[in-house]
């Protein structure tokens, strides 16, 4: 019967081992041993206490009454267990923490199609050792220098372009300051 109450409250140590970290492993271990030692210090306890032999008392008690003012005391006696308050908490932390998750899940599935999308096109294209300044301005218009339509100055970054303004500048110009 003892084994049934902790039963119930067993712990999958596999399934939780393959969750922990490397470096928590002996951490892990340590935990798990000392479960495993106040499991076997309950387990070694009956499920209920023993049974008192009330009458071999009376014979031996020479005051009258006093065993019978124990045995009702005794027998009055409740232990309380503690009332689970916070399961259904945690049952709904998990049933919002599911829906992030699937949410997460969801989201990171879309980005591996992306990913993958963009590696089949990166693969698609000439190998760089192999491509032209023209087959490049083709592969990729917005980075490639175009010196007949877009001529620009070296080193060919924007703010050493013409015309080029700071994002101080445009907030400037949008607040109607010059």
């Amino acid at each position: 019967m003892a084994a049934r109450r902790i039963a119930q409250s067993s712990i999958n140590w596999s399934a939780l081992a393959e969750r922990v970290p490397a470096n928590q492993k002996s951490s892990f271990g340590a935990f798990k041993t000392k479960s495993d030692i106040y499991v076997r210090a309950v387990l070694a306890n009956p499920e209920c206490p023993p049974q008192i032999d009330w009458a071999n008392y009376k014979k031996l008690v020479p005051v009258a009454g006093l065993v019978d003012s124990f045995q009702k005391q005794y027998e009055a006696l409740k232990v309380p267990y503690p009332q689970d308050k916070v399961s259904s908490q945690v049952d709904a932390e998990i049933k919002a923490s599911q829906s992030e998750i699937d949410a997460y899940k969801k989201a990171s599935e879309q980005r591996i199609q992306n990913y993958q999308k963009e590696i089949a096109h990166l693969k698609s294209l000439l190998p760089y050792d192999q491509m032209t300044m023209e087959d490049y301005r083709d592969a990729f218009p917005d980075s490639a220098l175009d010196p007949l339509n877009k001529p620009t100055f070296w080193p060919h970054t924007p703010e050493e372009q013409v015309g080029y303004k700071s994002k101080e500048q445009l907030e400037a110009e949008a607040q109607g300051h010059h």
